[in-house]
Protein backbone atom coordinates (compact mmCIF):
# COMPACT_ATOMS: atom_id res chain seq x y z
CA UNK A 1 0.00 0.00 0.00
CA UNK A 2 1.06 3.77 -1.07
CA UNK A 3 -0.42 6.67 0.22
CA UNK A 4 1.95 9.26 -1.46
CA UNK A 5 2.30 10.62 -4.90
CA UNK A 6 5.00 12.25 -6.62
CA UNK A 7 4.20 15.04 -9.17
CA UNK A 8 5.64 15.13 -12.03
CA UNK A 9 4.89 17.09 -15.81
CA UNK A 10 2.28 14.60 -17.24
CA UNK A 11 4.55 14.80 -20.32
CA UNK A 12 7.53 13.22 -18.37
CA UNK A 13 4.65 10.48 -16.87
CA UNK A 14 3.65 9.40 -20.07
CA UNK A 15 7.81 9.09 -21.70
CA UNK A 16 8.30 7.17 -18.12
CA UNK A 17 5.18 4.53 -19.08
CA UNK A 18 6.51 4.10 -23.04
CA UNK A 19 9.79 3.67 -21.13
CA UNK A 20 11.47 6.59 -23.48
CA UNK A 21 13.64 7.44 -20.60
CA UNK A 22 13.97 6.08 -16.99
CA UNK A 23 14.74 8.92 -14.63
CA UNK A 24 13.34 12.37 -13.82
CA UNK A 25 14.08 15.05 -12.05
CA UNK A 26 12.79 16.07 -8.73
CA UNK A 27 13.18 19.15 -7.41
CA UNK A 28 14.76 17.63 -3.95
CA UNK A 29 16.64 14.36 -3.36
CA UNK A 30 14.79 11.39 -3.64
CA UNK A 31 15.63 8.62 -0.92
CA UNK A 32 16.54 5.22 -2.90
CA UNK A 33 14.16 2.66 -2.07
CA UNK A 34 11.24 4.82 -1.65
CA UNK A 35 7.75 3.49 -3.57
CA UNK A 36 5.36 6.40 -4.95
CA UNK A 37 2.48 6.67 -7.32
CA UNK A 38 3.10 9.21 -10.15
CA UNK A 39 1.02 11.88 -10.31
CA UNK A 40 0.49 14.52 -13.38
CA UNK A 41 0.88 17.80 -13.45
CA UNK A 42 0.63 21.04 -15.75
CA UNK A 43 3.98 21.23 -17.39
CA UNK A 44 4.19 24.80 -16.53
CA UNK A 45 6.03 23.40 -12.91
CA UNK A 46 9.13 23.34 -15.63
CA UNK A 47 11.69 26.39 -15.36
CA UNK A 48 11.51 27.12 -19.74
CA UNK A 49 8.60 26.57 -22.09
CA UNK A 50 7.94 22.80 -23.33
CA UNK A 51 10.12 24.05 -26.79
CA UNK A 52 13.35 25.61 -25.35
CA UNK A 53 12.61 22.42 -21.92
CA UNK A 54 12.47 19.04 -23.98
CA UNK A 55 14.18 18.37 -26.90
CA UNK A 56 12.42 18.27 -30.35
CA UNK A 57 12.61 14.66 -30.93
CA UNK A 58 10.68 14.14 -27.74
CA UNK A 59 8.66 16.86 -28.25
CA UNK A 60 7.30 15.75 -31.57
CA UNK A 61 5.97 12.75 -29.58
CA UNK A 62 4.76 14.60 -26.23
CA UNK A 63 2.35 16.46 -27.98
CA UNK A 64 0.22 14.21 -29.69
CA UNK A 65 0.28 11.62 -26.44
CA UNK A 66 -0.99 15.06 -24.67
CA UNK A 67 -4.15 15.27 -26.43
CA UNK A 68 -5.03 11.38 -25.67
CA UNK A 69 -3.76 12.06 -21.38
CA UNK A 70 -7.14 11.18 -19.72
CA UNK A 71 -6.68 14.18 -17.28
CA UNK A 72 -9.99 15.93 -15.75
CA UNK A 73 -9.34 19.11 -15.14
CA UNK A 74 -9.06 21.91 -11.77
CA UNK A 75 -11.43 23.42 -9.32
CA UNK A 76 -11.19 26.99 -12.00
CA UNK A 77 -12.71 26.37 -15.07
CA UNK A 78 -11.65 28.29 -18.21
CA UNK A 79 -14.29 30.09 -18.63
CA UNK A 80 -14.57 31.20 -14.72
CA UNK A 81 -10.62 32.44 -15.10
CA UNK A 82 -11.69 34.54 -17.67
CA UNK A 83 -13.90 36.47 -15.25
CA UNK A 84 -11.11 37.54 -12.94
CA UNK A 85 -8.62 40.34 -13.27
CA UNK A 86 -5.39 39.70 -14.03
CA UNK A 87 -4.08 40.36 -10.45
CA UNK A 88 -6.57 38.01 -9.33
CA UNK A 89 -5.10 35.13 -11.17
CA UNK A 90 -1.44 35.77 -10.67
CA UNK A 91 -2.86 35.10 -6.73
CA UNK A 92 -3.99 31.46 -7.38
CA UNK A 93 -1.90 29.29 -6.51
CA UNK A 94 -0.26 26.76 -9.18
CA UNK A 95 -2.54 23.89 -8.28
CA UNK A 96 -5.60 23.78 -6.14
CA UNK A 97 -8.06 21.24 -6.08
CA UNK A 98 -7.46 18.97 -9.56
CA UNK A 99 -8.81 15.51 -9.63
CA UNK A 100 -6.18 13.48 -11.52
CA UNK A 101 -5.85 9.98 -12.93
CA UNK A 102 -2.96 7.73 -11.62
CA UNK A 103 -1.47 5.17 -14.08
CA UNK A 104 1.55 3.95 -11.85
CA UNK A 105 3.76 3.96 -9.29
CA UNK A 106 7.29 3.61 -8.69
CA UNK A 107 10.23 2.87 -6.68
CA UNK A 108 13.70 5.18 -6.72
CA UNK A 109 16.43 2.79 -7.43
CA UNK A 110 19.47 5.58 -7.43
CA UNK A 111 19.47 9.35 -7.24
CA UNK A 112 22.87 11.34 -8.38
CA UNK A 113 23.38 14.89 -7.55
CA UNK A 114 24.80 16.44 -10.82
CA UNK A 115 26.91 19.84 -10.10
CA UNK A 116 28.76 19.38 -13.62
CA UNK A 117 28.21 21.33 -16.50
CA UNK A 118 30.39 19.65 -18.58
CA UNK A 119 28.38 15.92 -18.37
CA UNK A 120 25.00 17.78 -19.53
CA UNK A 121 25.48 17.56 -23.16
CA UNK A 122 25.92 13.42 -22.70
CA UNK A 123 22.72 13.83 -20.33
CA UNK A 124 20.53 15.19 -22.94
CA UNK A 125 21.05 12.74 -25.80
CA UNK A 126 20.27 10.14 -23.27
CA UNK A 127 17.22 11.82 -21.75
CA UNK A 128 14.18 14.09 -23.39
CA UNK A 129 15.64 17.54 -22.37
CA UNK A 130 17.80 20.20 -24.03
CA UNK A 131 21.00 20.99 -22.55
CA UNK A 132 19.78 24.10 -22.35
CA UNK A 133 17.20 22.94 -20.03
CA UNK A 134 19.55 20.95 -17.89
CA UNK A 135 22.23 24.07 -17.58
CA UNK A 136 19.25 26.89 -16.42
CA UNK A 137 17.83 23.86 -13.74
CA UNK A 138 21.56 23.73 -12.72
CA UNK A 139 21.79 27.37 -12.95
CA UNK A 140 19.11 28.55 -10.47
CA UNK A 141 19.16 25.06 -7.76
CA UNK A 142 22.94 24.80 -8.20
CA UNK A 143 22.36 20.78 -8.34
CA UNK A 144 20.48 18.63 -10.53
CA UNK A 145 18.88 15.65 -8.55
CA UNK A 146 18.70 12.77 -11.36
CA UNK A 147 16.42 10.48 -9.39
CA UNK A 148 16.26 6.44 -11.66
CA UNK A 149 12.60 5.03 -11.48
CA UNK A 150 11.75 1.70 -11.76
CA UNK A 151 7.84 2.12 -12.87
CA UNK A 152 5.16 -0.09 -12.75
CA UNK A 153 1.69 -0.08 -14.20
CA UNK A 154 -1.29 0.05 -12.17
CA UNK A 155 -3.93 -2.71 -13.54
CA UNK A 156 -6.12 0.00 -14.26
CA UNK A 157 -6.33 3.88 -13.77
CA UNK A 158 -7.23 5.14 -10.27
CA UNK A 159 -9.04 8.85 -9.74
CA UNK A 160 -7.80 10.79 -7.06
CA UNK A 161 -8.30 14.74 -5.67
CA UNK A 162 -4.66 16.36 -5.14
CA UNK A 163 -5.03 18.94 -2.82
CA UNK A 164 -1.11 20.02 -2.95
CA UNK A 165 1.11 21.73 -4.72
CA UNK A 166 4.69 20.47 -3.08
CA UNK A 167 7.04 17.40 -4.55
CA UNK A 168 5.18 15.15 -3.13
CA UNK A 169 1.17 15.14 -1.90
CA UNK A 170 -0.72 12.77 -0.18
CA UNK A 171 -3.20 10.75 -1.83
CA UNK A 172 -6.90 11.15 -0.66
CA UNK A 173 -6.98 7.05 -0.41
CA UNK A 174 -3.99 4.55 -0.42
CA UNK A 175 -3.19 2.48 -3.35
CA UNK A 176 -2.59 -1.16 -3.36
CA UNK A 177 0.55 -2.07 -5.83
CA UNK A 178 2.58 -5.16 -7.05
CA UNK A 179 5.44 -5.74 -9.54
CA UNK A 180 3.62 -7.46 -12.17
CA UNK A 181 3.25 -5.27 -14.68
CA UNK A 182 6.72 -3.36 -15.09
CA UNK A 183 7.29 -0.88 -17.92
CA UNK A 184 10.79 -2.92 -18.24
CA UNK A 185 11.64 -6.18 -17.47
CA UNK A 186 15.02 -6.41 -14.92
CA UNK A 187 17.31 -7.28 -17.74
CA UNK A 188 16.65 -4.34 -19.44
CA UNK A 189 16.04 -2.13 -17.38
CA UNK A 190 19.74 -3.03 -15.85
CA UNK A 191 21.58 -1.80 -19.05
CA UNK A 192 19.56 1.12 -19.52
CA UNK A 193 20.43 1.94 -15.89
CA UNK A 194 24.10 1.54 -16.29
CA UNK A 195 24.40 3.27 -19.80
CA UNK A 196 22.86 6.32 -18.18
CA UNK A 197 24.84 6.25 -15.11
CA UNK A 198 27.84 6.16 -17.50
CA UNK A 199 27.00 8.49 -19.76
CA UNK A 200 27.40 6.16 -22.68
CA UNK A 201 26.15 7.67 -25.94
CA UNK A 202 22.73 5.96 -27.22
CA UNK A 203 23.99 3.32 -30.15
CA UNK A 204 21.51 3.97 -32.44
CA UNK A 205 20.36 8.28 -32.52
CA UNK A 206 19.04 7.61 -36.28
CA UNK A 207 16.57 4.92 -34.88
CA UNK A 208 15.51 7.21 -32.45
CA UNK A 209 14.98 9.87 -34.93
CA UNK A 210 13.31 7.22 -37.30
CA UNK A 211 10.83 6.43 -34.15
CA UNK A 212 9.80 9.88 -33.57
CA UNK A 213 9.46 10.22 -37.44
CA UNK A 214 6.72 7.38 -37.44
CA UNK A 215 5.22 7.90 -33.80
CA UNK A 216 2.19 9.66 -34.99
CA UNK A 217 1.49 7.06 -38.18
CA UNK A 218 1.27 4.24 -35.47
CA UNK A 219 -1.67 5.63 -33.88
CA UNK A 220 -4.32 4.98 -37.43
CA UNK A 221 -1.63 2.56 -39.58
CA UNK A 222 -1.15 -1.10 -38.38
CA UNK A 223 2.34 -1.69 -40.34
CA UNK A 224 3.65 1.66 -38.86
CA UNK A 225 2.78 0.51 -35.43
CA UNK A 226 4.28 -3.05 -36.16
CA UNK A 227 7.21 -0.80 -37.45
CA UNK A 228 7.64 1.24 -33.85
CA UNK A 229 7.04 -1.54 -31.52
CA UNK A 230 10.03 -3.18 -33.36
CA UNK A 231 12.10 0.00 -32.87
CA UNK A 232 11.02 0.71 -29.40
CA UNK A 233 12.43 -3.10 -28.51
CA UNK A 234 15.39 -2.82 -30.28
CA UNK A 235 16.54 0.91 -28.20
CA UNK A 236 15.67 -0.91 -25.32
CA UNK A 237 12.58 1.22 -24.64
CA UNK A 238 10.44 -1.61 -24.48
CA UNK A 239 10.18 -5.13 -23.05
CA UNK A 240 7.29 -6.63 -24.80
CA UNK A 241 8.09 -9.70 -26.73
CA UNK A 242 7.02 -9.18 -30.58
CA UNK A 243 3.82 -11.33 -31.38
CA UNK A 244 3.16 -10.64 -35.03
CA UNK A 245 -0.47 -9.86 -35.24
CA UNK A 246 -2.56 -11.34 -37.62
CA UNK A 247 -2.49 -8.23 -40.60
CA UNK A 248 -6.11 -7.50 -42.07
CA UNK A 249 -4.28 -7.20 -45.73
CA UNK A 250 -3.70 -11.11 -45.56
CA UNK A 251 -7.26 -12.18 -44.79
CA UNK A 252 -7.73 -13.44 -48.00
CA UNK A 253 -4.76 -16.38 -47.69
CA UNK A 254 -7.78 -18.10 -45.82
CA UNK A 255 -10.00 -18.05 -49.24
CA UNK A 256 -7.17 -19.57 -51.24
CA UNK A 257 -8.53 -23.18 -50.52
CA UNK A 258 -12.16 -21.93 -50.67
CA UNK A 259 -12.71 -20.90 -54.12
CA UNK A 260 -10.68 -24.02 -55.62
CA UNK A 261 -13.41 -25.87 -54.47
CA UNK A 262 -15.91 -24.52 -57.00
CA UNK A 263 -19.07 -26.54 -54.74
CA UNK A 264 -18.63 -23.51 -52.77
CA UNK A 265 -19.56 -21.03 -54.90
CA UNK A 266 -22.48 -22.94 -56.19
CA UNK A 267 -24.14 -22.26 -52.90
CA UNK A 268 -23.55 -18.71 -53.80
CA UNK A 269 -25.38 -18.68 -56.59
CA UNK A 270 -22.17 -18.33 -59.23
CA UNK A 271 -21.45 -19.82 -62.29
CA UNK A 272 -19.20 -22.68 -63.26
CA UNK A 273 -17.14 -19.77 -65.04
CA UNK A 274 -17.11 -17.13 -62.17
CA UNK A 275 -16.14 -19.85 -60.03
CA UNK A 276 -13.11 -21.06 -62.36
CA UNK A 277 -12.58 -16.89 -62.78
CA UNK A 278 -12.40 -16.36 -59.06
CA UNK A 279 -10.07 -19.07 -58.51
CA UNK A 280 -7.51 -17.97 -61.11
CA UNK A 281 -7.46 -13.82 -59.64
CA UNK A 282 -6.59 -15.59 -55.96
CA UNK A 283 -4.00 -18.06 -58.09
CA UNK A 284 -2.53 -14.98 -59.56
CA UNK A 285 -2.36 -13.29 -56.27
CA UNK A 286 -1.05 -15.87 -54.54
CA UNK A 287 1.83 -16.68 -56.95
CA UNK A 288 2.55 -12.81 -57.01
CA UNK A 289 2.81 -12.77 -52.88
CA UNK A 290 5.04 -15.67 -53.02
CA UNK A 291 7.37 -13.60 -55.15
CA UNK A 292 7.00 -14.97 -59.16
CA UNK A 293 6.93 -12.05 -61.51
CA UNK A 294 3.22 -12.99 -63.06
CA UNK A 295 2.66 -11.41 -66.54
CA UNK A 296 -0.50 -9.52 -67.18
CA UNK A 297 -0.34 -10.50 -70.69
CA UNK A 298 -1.76 -14.25 -69.74
CA UNK A 299 -5.27 -14.19 -68.17
CA UNK A 300 -7.07 -17.09 -69.09
CA UNK A 301 -10.24 -16.94 -70.63
CA UNK A 302 -11.50 -19.35 -73.72
CA UNK A 303 -8.36 -20.90 -75.09
CA UNK A 304 -6.17 -18.64 -73.10
CA UNK A 305 -3.40 -19.68 -70.61
CA UNK A 306 -4.34 -18.93 -67.36
CA UNK A 307 -0.90 -18.26 -65.59
CA UNK A 308 3.15 -17.66 -67.01
CA UNK A 309 5.63 -16.27 -64.73
CA UNK A 310 8.69 -15.05 -66.43
CA UNK A 311 10.58 -14.72 -63.12
CA UNK A 312 12.89 -15.94 -61.16
CA UNK A 313 12.09 -18.69 -63.85
CA UNK A 314 9.78 -19.36 -66.19
CA UNK A 315 6.47 -21.29 -64.84
CA UNK A 316 3.27 -21.95 -66.86
CA UNK A 317 0.35 -22.93 -64.29
CA UNK A 318 -3.66 -23.82 -65.13
CA UNK A 319 -6.20 -23.53 -62.33
CA UNK A 320 -8.66 -26.43 -62.34
CA UNK A 321 -11.79 -25.14 -59.63
CA UNK A 322 -14.30 -27.69 -58.70
CA UNK A 323 -14.24 -31.00 -56.76
CA UNK A 324 -12.12 -32.63 -59.15
CA UNK A 325 -9.19 -32.07 -61.67
CA UNK A 326 -10.60 -33.23 -65.16
CA UNK A 327 -8.38 -36.03 -67.17
CA UNK A 328 -8.19 -33.74 -69.89
CA UNK A 329 -6.46 -31.14 -67.74
CA UNK A 330 -2.33 -32.08 -69.04
CA UNK A 331 -3.63 -32.05 -72.68
CA UNK A 332 -4.85 -28.71 -72.43
CA UNK A 333 -2.17 -27.28 -70.74
CA UNK A 334 0.06 -29.01 -73.05
CA UNK A 335 -2.08 -27.93 -76.07
CA UNK A 336 -2.29 -24.13 -75.12
CA UNK A 337 0.94 -23.68 -73.65
CA UNK A 338 2.57 -24.31 -77.22
CA UNK A 339 0.79 -22.10 -79.07
CA UNK A 340 0.78 -19.37 -76.56
CA UNK A 341 4.72 -19.88 -75.96
CA UNK A 342 5.68 -21.88 -78.48
CA UNK A 343 9.41 -23.27 -77.90
CA UNK A 344 9.73 -21.52 -74.31
CA UNK A 345 7.09 -23.86 -73.48
CA UNK A 346 9.25 -27.01 -72.95
CA UNK A 347 11.74 -24.92 -71.27
CA UNK A 348 8.94 -23.43 -68.58
CA UNK A 349 8.07 -25.68 -65.55
CA UNK A 350 4.30 -26.79 -65.66
CA UNK A 351 1.91 -26.97 -63.14
CA UNK A 352 -1.44 -27.53 -62.02
CA UNK A 353 -3.20 -26.39 -59.12
CA UNK A 354 -6.86 -27.74 -58.16
CA UNK A 355 -8.89 -29.61 -55.00
CA UNK A 356 -9.36 -33.18 -54.60
CA UNK A 357 -7.18 -35.92 -55.85
CA UNK A 358 -5.69 -36.60 -59.81
CA UNK A 359 -6.94 -39.92 -61.42
CA UNK A 360 -4.63 -42.74 -62.32
CA UNK A 361 -4.91 -41.43 -65.78
CA UNK A 362 -3.72 -38.01 -65.08
CA UNK A 363 -0.94 -38.88 -63.09
CA UNK A 364 0.37 -40.55 -65.67
CA UNK A 365 -0.02 -38.01 -68.26
CA UNK A 366 1.50 -35.96 -65.82
CA UNK A 367 4.81 -37.66 -65.66
CA UNK A 368 4.99 -38.22 -69.20
CA UNK A 369 4.62 -34.28 -69.85
CA UNK A 370 6.35 -33.38 -67.01
CA UNK A 371 3.83 -31.48 -64.91
CA UNK A 372 3.74 -30.77 -61.61
CA UNK A 373 0.36 -31.44 -59.51
CA UNK A 374 -0.75 -29.93 -56.14
CA UNK A 375 -3.99 -29.62 -54.30
CA UNK A 376 -4.97 -25.91 -53.81
CA UNK A 377 -4.79 -25.81 -49.99
CA UNK A 378 -0.89 -26.63 -50.19
CA UNK A 379 -0.64 -23.54 -52.60
CA UNK A 380 -2.23 -22.09 -49.07
CA UNK A 381 -0.12 -23.39 -47.22
CA UNK A 382 3.09 -21.88 -48.87
CA UNK A 383 1.35 -18.40 -48.81
CA UNK A 384 0.87 -18.88 -45.31
CA UNK A 385 4.42 -19.30 -44.72
CA UNK A 386 5.48 -16.80 -46.54
CA UNK A 387 3.20 -14.44 -44.55
CA UNK A 388 4.32 -15.62 -41.41
CA UNK A 389 7.90 -15.32 -42.53
CA UNK A 390 8.56 -13.35 -45.60
CA UNK A 391 11.94 -14.37 -46.25
CA UNK A 392 10.68 -18.45 -45.99
CA UNK A 393 10.47 -18.90 -49.71
CA UNK A 394 13.60 -19.64 -51.90
CA UNK A 395 11.43 -19.63 -54.44
CA UNK A 396 14.76 -21.20 -56.75
CA UNK A 397 15.18 -23.66 -54.39
CA UNK A 398 11.51 -23.82 -54.49
CA UNK A 399 12.06 -25.32 -58.32
CA UNK A 400 13.71 -28.60 -57.15
CA UNK A 401 10.71 -29.38 -55.75
CA UNK A 402 8.66 -29.35 -58.70
CA UNK A 403 9.05 -33.04 -59.97
CA UNK A 404 6.35 -34.48 -62.45
CA UNK A 405 3.27 -35.97 -61.07
CA UNK A 406 1.59 -35.31 -57.92
CA UNK A 407 3.84 -33.61 -54.86
CA UNK A 408 1.92 -32.30 -52.51
CA UNK A 409 4.21 -34.37 -50.52
CA UNK A 410 7.59 -32.79 -52.01
CA UNK A 411 6.03 -29.16 -51.19
CA UNK A 412 5.24 -29.88 -47.63
CA UNK A 413 9.40 -31.49 -47.35
CA UNK A 414 9.86 -28.28 -48.92
CA UNK A 415 7.81 -26.49 -45.94
CA UNK A 416 8.81 -28.34 -43.32
CA UNK A 417 12.75 -27.74 -44.04
CA UNK A 418 11.87 -23.88 -44.14
CA UNK A 419 10.10 -24.23 -40.54
CA UNK A 420 12.99 -26.12 -39.51
CA UNK A 421 15.97 -24.04 -40.72
CA UNK A 422 13.52 -20.92 -39.14
CA UNK A 423 13.38 -22.93 -35.67
CA UNK A 424 16.58 -23.38 -35.51
CA UNK A 425 17.59 -19.65 -36.05
CA UNK A 426 15.29 -18.94 -33.27
CA UNK A 427 17.05 -21.01 -31.26
CA UNK A 428 21.19 -19.75 -31.93
CA UNK A 429 19.00 -16.32 -30.97
CA UNK A 430 17.41 -17.75 -27.75
CA UNK A 431 21.00 -19.02 -26.55
CA UNK A 432 22.86 -15.68 -27.36
CA UNK A 433 19.95 -13.74 -25.03
CA UNK A 434 20.36 -16.73 -22.54
CA UNK A 435 24.23 -15.86 -22.34
CA UNK A 436 23.41 -12.02 -21.90
CA UNK A 437 21.01 -12.84 -19.32
CA UNK A 438 23.55 -14.76 -17.38
CA UNK A 439 26.31 -11.93 -18.28
CA UNK A 440 23.85 -9.28 -16.87
CA UNK A 441 23.48 -11.00 -13.42
CA UNK A 442 27.30 -10.81 -12.82
CA UNK A 443 28.61 -7.95 -14.88
CA UNK A 444 25.17 -5.47 -15.67
CA UNK A 445 27.16 -5.18 -19.10
CA UNK A 446 25.04 -2.99 -20.75
CA UNK A 447 25.72 -4.90 -24.16
CA UNK A 448 27.27 -8.16 -23.07
CA UNK A 449 28.72 -10.10 -26.18
CA UNK A 450 30.24 -13.54 -26.84
CA UNK A 451 32.37 -15.32 -29.40
CA UNK A 452 31.35 -18.10 -31.57
CA UNK A 453 32.60 -20.59 -29.75
CA UNK A 454 31.05 -19.54 -26.51
CA UNK A 455 27.18 -19.68 -27.99
CA UNK A 456 27.64 -22.94 -30.52
CA UNK A 457 28.88 -24.26 -26.68
CA UNK A 458 25.95 -22.99 -25.07
CA UNK A 459 23.85 -24.06 -28.20
CA UNK A 460 25.16 -27.60 -27.91
CA UNK A 461 24.17 -28.20 -24.32
CA UNK A 462 20.24 -28.42 -24.98
CA UNK A 463 20.06 -28.97 -28.48
CA UNK A 464 20.32 -31.60 -31.43
CA UNK A 465 21.63 -31.69 -33.93
CA UNK A 466 25.10 -30.65 -32.52
CA UNK A 467 26.56 -27.98 -34.25
CA UNK A 468 30.51 -26.99 -35.00
CA UNK A 469 31.70 -23.32 -34.93
CA UNK A 470 31.48 -22.96 -39.19
CA UNK A 471 27.67 -23.82 -38.89
CA UNK A 472 26.77 -21.31 -36.05
CA UNK A 473 29.35 -18.90 -37.34
CA UNK A 474 27.09 -18.67 -40.79
CA UNK A 475 23.94 -18.34 -38.66
CA UNK A 476 25.42 -15.82 -36.43
CA UNK A 477 26.69 -13.43 -39.58
CA UNK A 478 22.93 -13.67 -41.15
CA UNK A 479 21.62 -13.08 -37.89
CA UNK A 480 23.29 -9.81 -37.55
CA UNK A 481 22.84 -8.72 -40.98
CA UNK A 482 21.14 -5.12 -41.19
CA UNK A 483 18.27 -6.89 -42.92
CA UNK A 484 17.55 -9.10 -40.42
CA UNK A 485 18.87 -7.50 -37.07
CA UNK A 486 17.96 -10.07 -34.54
CA UNK A 487 21.66 -9.72 -33.14
CA UNK A 488 24.50 -7.18 -32.96
CA UNK A 489 28.45 -7.96 -34.63
CA UNK A 490 31.33 -6.50 -33.16
CA UNK A 491 34.30 -7.54 -35.73
CA UNK A 492 37.65 -9.02 -35.07
CA UNK A 493 40.95 -9.66 -37.47
CA UNK A 494 39.20 -12.57 -37.99
CA UNK A 495 36.31 -14.52 -37.35
CA UNK A 496 37.24 -16.66 -34.55
CA UNK A 497 37.29 -13.11 -32.30
CA UNK A 498 34.06 -11.64 -33.94
CA UNK A 499 31.67 -10.85 -30.87
CA UNK A 500 28.09 -11.19 -30.92
CA UNK A 501 25.40 -9.72 -29.01
CA UNK A 502 21.83 -9.85 -28.39
CA UNK A 503 19.18 -7.12 -29.99
CA UNK A 504 15.91 -8.57 -30.50
CA UNK A 505 13.72 -12.03 -30.60
CA UNK A 506 12.97 -14.49 -33.40
CA UNK A 507 9.24 -15.83 -32.19
CA UNK A 508 8.02 -19.16 -33.82
CA UNK A 509 4.82 -18.07 -34.67
CA UNK A 510 1.36 -20.55 -34.52
CA UNK A 511 0.49 -22.46 -37.34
Amino acid sequence: MINIALRLPRLEIEALLQGRIIAVMPSKFLTPEREFALCPVDASINLLPDEQYYRSIFLTIAQSSFTQLNTQGVLIQPHQMSLLRDEEQLKLPLLAYETVLIKAWAKCELCQIINNAESLVALSQLTIWTTEALKEILRQRQNIFLAYLRVYKLPKSIEVTIKSNSQFVALSQPINISEEKPVLNDRTFAQRKHQLENRQPPLYPELEELQSAIASLSISQPAAKQLDDDIKVFLGWSSDKLIKQPDSNLAWINDIAKLGDRSIEKDEGKSNYQAGTDFEIIARRSLDFLGFKVEEDYKGGAGGLDLFCSQPYPLVCECKAGKSIPDRAVEELDRIGKRHLKENYLQAMRLIIGPGQPTKNLKESAQISQISIINVMTLQKLVELKAKYPGAINLVELKQYLEPGQIDYKIGEFIDKAEREIKLRSQIIAAVKELSEQDNETSKATHPSFTVTEIRVHYNVTHNPKLNDEVVRDLLIELSSPLTGYLGRIKSSDWKSDRFYFLRDLPINPT
